[in-house]
């Protein structure tokens, strides 16, 4: 029975960049963002729906949460989805670029030409990644509140109504962002 070989803190850092765990800025980041999409729909059923803001604050604020956590867990996913592609995408470019500002180190190895692109790469399609999963998420997660909302469910009492409409686009959108695309 071998001894488990400990992983070298580049080893390390390669792993967690294809890790599905994001860091705590980036979670802040998205809870964040999915706080404020999430109490969006809290105005529209506040002023359109005519809904009684202080007699409805706890349904809000309950299902606020809910649809906060729901709709950070489809930002994460979509960023690991996304992330890799961009990188893909992204190589050539990003490759050129770092060549271009460590050509004339002369002192500096294959190895670790290499280690700053593949670090430079993985940067940027992080970097994009994030903001695309974002806007994507948040202007989907607008769009079904207003489908479910005005389209759906104008029959129902608006408390009802609220509850169901960001639940449901909450929840479809963490379904959605769970398949391969």
């Amino acid at each position: 029975m071998g001894g488990k070989k400990a992983l070298t803190r580049e080893e390390e850092l390669l792993l967690q960049d294809f890790s599905r765990n994001v860091s705590t800025k980036s979670s802040a980041l998205f809870y964040g963002n999915a706080f404020i999409v999430s109490a969006i729909p809290v105005w529209l059923f506040w002023r359109i729906h005519q809904m009684d803001f202080y007699q409805s604050a706890i349904l809000f604020v309950i299902a606020t949460l809910i649809t906060s956590w729901l709709v950070a867990f489809a930002y994460k996913n979509l960023k690991f989805v996304l992330k890799h592609k961009i990188a893909q995408k992204r190589e050539e470019a990003v490759t050129k670029e770092v060549m271009k500002q460590i050509a004339d180190d002369k002192r500096m190895t294959k190895k670790e030409k290499d280690e700053r692109i593949l670090w430079k790469k993985n940067e940027v399609a992080d970097y994009e990644a994030t903001t695309f999963s974002i806007f994507y998420n948040n202007a989907l997660f607008l769009a079904l509140v207003v489908v479910f909302s005005f389209y759906l469910l104008p029959s129902f009492t608006p408390s009802v109504n609220y509850v169901v409409s960001v639940t449901a686009a909450g929840g479809i959108l963490a379904l959605f962002s769970t398949g391969s695309q």
